[in-house]
């Protein structure tokens, strides 16, 4: 079982940037897939950006050349730097970890003011 905790977000306003973390209790390790989700008010939840378990990474066209995903340790199993940040990044963003299952974090809360 692994538990999902995220940190950072915030409020922050347009062109500005914020850091998210995900800690991981439970097994966690470099050849799990880990990602970001965000999901904004009225809308469905989308792929920001992931690490598959070869190393790759993706991200999406909303946010190519301003966020970058990185994998940490066992613990701290995933980042996200959120760079030149836009009002239309506001979202609930959710970790996302697959072992032989699959595990969300609960989210943080980014708000990008105009």
């Amino acid at each position: 079982q692994v538990r999902l905790v995220e940190s950072g977000g915030g409020l922050v306003q347009a062109g500005g940037s914020l850091s998210l973390s995900c800690a991981a209790s439970g097994s966690v390790n470099s050849r799990n897939t880990v990602a970001w989700y965000r999901q904004a008010p009225g809308k469905q939840r989308e792929l920001v950006a992931s690490i598959s378990s070869v190393g790759t990474t993706y991200y999406a066209d909303s946010v190519k050349g301003r966020f970058t995903i990185s994998r940490g340790d066992a613990k701290n199993v995933v980042s996200l730097q959120m760079n030149t940040l836009k009002p239309e990044d506001t979202a609930v963003y959710y970790c996302y970890v697959r072992t032989f299952n699959t595990y969300w974090g609960q989210g943080p809360q980014v708000t990008v003011s105009s």
